[in-house]
């Protein structure tokens, strides 16, 4: 019994009455979000609205980072937008079902601990273009049906409105933290416009809410390789950009609990969520930026909160569509406008001219890919991959050769730097073959050999030497360069007794 309690958090401290309020403000503002990725796929709204449902609830019970929101989202929508139009609804099924096969694969096999080779300034890239677009895709709120912005007196209304719960979730917690900023702001506005009749787009305005429980539903598409040719490059981009989106969700709300999640259990809940999601009628999704940082800000911490959200989410569906439908939309961009100026990391700006040029090429540039394209596994594979070229040209400049001819004669170079792909060339402009004596010492105990085309650069030099009738012995390399360097064991005298104890290349973790 006690292991089912540590599921729900309740063997800990929770704040039931921060995390029952906190889950009701996330259930409201997951409502629009929902509907607007639905839309945006070219699906109907309760198929957004229940995959927000089924991947809130699955993965608040199994995720590896309590307080994490999960729903549906954009970054999903818009890949699955073009096999929408072209195949229908059934086939998005399927994908998300096979996206979810693919995130669970990712998670047994312990996949997660990739996420420690995002640099810090990709991380702040996509969070500060997440921002922007979170603030963006709330200027359609002050724009007519027809695509034109709103003037005269709607434009005031809207405005005060939302200027208002903006300074109702900034002033209130100075006040009190009993109850979320955030729910007191949308409960007033809803008021006011209720009790005043004020006329303002409404959430059902956009579309109805109304339905039932998600029917289980097992997709009719055709089991045969040609459909599985046809979903998997989807299913396989859905599933990488959702586990990226939420990785990197996960361990931004590390920060700013001060604890530590479990990527590969999350990757597994956002499996497990997936599959169930296209098994209920949902369109899939990914950990929510947004709507967690609403959760974390109003003080949640434990898994109670998104299941609160995730079953309020269902309730509103199938008993409270009615009243949830005349909610303001003001009260909600509102509250966005708040969670992009609380997610942007303005300290990021005030330490560009502290920051390496090369860090703020690559934080500028992942947000603008974000911002641009809308694309988040792109921003941050663009920025790991240039974080990752520069970090190899800087070492590959770093690789020195201290030079000396001892007292019999012998010459050696004392190896400085890292010895890997990127600084073979200049390690091999170190040597004087020709000049040198007959006996050469290289002395690798200040570098390290860390790739094969170092072995290949060890075996080439040795080589050189050789072809002249030269000796050299390589000292302080590892047992594993002795064994890659097996076949020059003719060429090469290795000393034994210096060795470190180092390995090349082997992760255990």
């Amino acid at each position: 019994m006690k292991k089912y309690l540590n599921l729900f958090d309740f063997s800990q401290k929770v704040n039931y009455k921060t995390e029952v309020l906190s889950g009701l403000t996330v259930a409201m503002a997951l409502v629009p979000e929902a509907i607007a990725f639905a839309l945006i796929a070219g699906l109907s709204p309760l198929t957004g609205l229940y995959a927000a449902f089924v991947m809130g609830l699955v993965t608040s019970v199994l995720g590896g980072r309590p307080g994490m929101i999960s729903g549906a989202t954009g970054a999903v929508a818009v890949v699955l937008v073009a096999l929408a139009k072209s195949h229908g609804v059934e086939y998005i099924f399927a994908t998300v079902i096979l996206a979810g096969i693919l995130q669970m694969a990712a998670g047994f096999l312990r996949l997660g601990k990739l996420m420690r080779l995002v640099p810090h300034p990709v991380i702040f890239g996509f969070v500060n273009g997440l921002a922007v677009i979170i603030f963006m895709s709330q200027l359609d709120q002050f724009k007519t049906a027809e695509g034109a912005w709103l003037s005269g007196t709607p434009l005031y209304i809207l405005l005060g409105l939302v200027l208002l719960t903006m300074v109702m979730i900034w002033g209130l917690p100075k006040l009190s933290k009993a109850v979320p900023a955030s729910l007191i702001a949308i409960l007033t506005i809803f008021g006011l416009v209720v009790f005043f009749d004020i006329d303002t787009r409404t959430i059902g305005d956009i579309a109805s809410i109304e339905g039932g429980f998600p029917p289980f539903h097992i997709p009719t598409v055709p089991f045969s390789l040609e459909t599985l040719g046809l979903i998997f490059p989807y299913a396989a981009i859905v599933a990488g950009v959702g586990l990226i989106e939420s990785l990197l969700t996960l361990n931004i709300i590390d920060e700013i609990t001060e604890t530590r999640g479990r990527g590969n259990k999350e990757a597994i809940a956002q499996g497990t969520a997936n599959v169930l999601s296209g098994l209920f009628s949902g369109m899939g999704g990914c950990a929510m930026i947004g709507q967690s940082l609403i959760n974390t800000s109003n003080g949640a911490r434990a898994r109670l909160s998104g299941i609160v959200a995730a079953v309020m989410l269902l309730v509103f569906i199938m008993f409270g569509s009615g009243l949830i439908e005349r909610m303001p939309m003001a009260a909600l961009t509102g509250l966005m406008i708040m969670v992009a100026l609380g997610t942007f990391e303005w300290a990021s700006l005030r330490t560009f001219r502290r920051m390496p040029k090369s860090d703020v090429l690559v934080m500028v540039l992942v947000t603008l890919v974000t911002v641009f394209l809308h694309n988040l596994a792109l921003a941050v594979l663009v920025g790991v991959i240039i974080s990752a070229l520069v970090f190899a040209w800087d070492n590959a400049k770093r690789i020195r050769a201290r030079k000396y001819i001892d007292e019999e004669g012998v010459k050696h170079y004392e190896i400085y730097g890292p010895l890997f792909f990127g600084s073979i060339t200049m390690f091999n402009e170190k040597f004087d073959v020709l000049n040198d004596p007959d006996e050469v010492v290289i002395d690798f105990k200040e570098s390290r050999v860390v790739d094969m085309s170092a072995i290949e650069a060890l075996n080439k030099i040795t080589e050189r030497y050789h072809k002249v009738g030269k000796k050299v012995h390589l000292k302080h390399l590892s047992r594993d360069c002795r064994r890659l360097l097996s076949n020059a064991d003719k060429i090469i005298e290795v000393n034994v007794l210096e060795d470190p104890t180092y390995k090349v290349v082997v992760d255990k973790i």
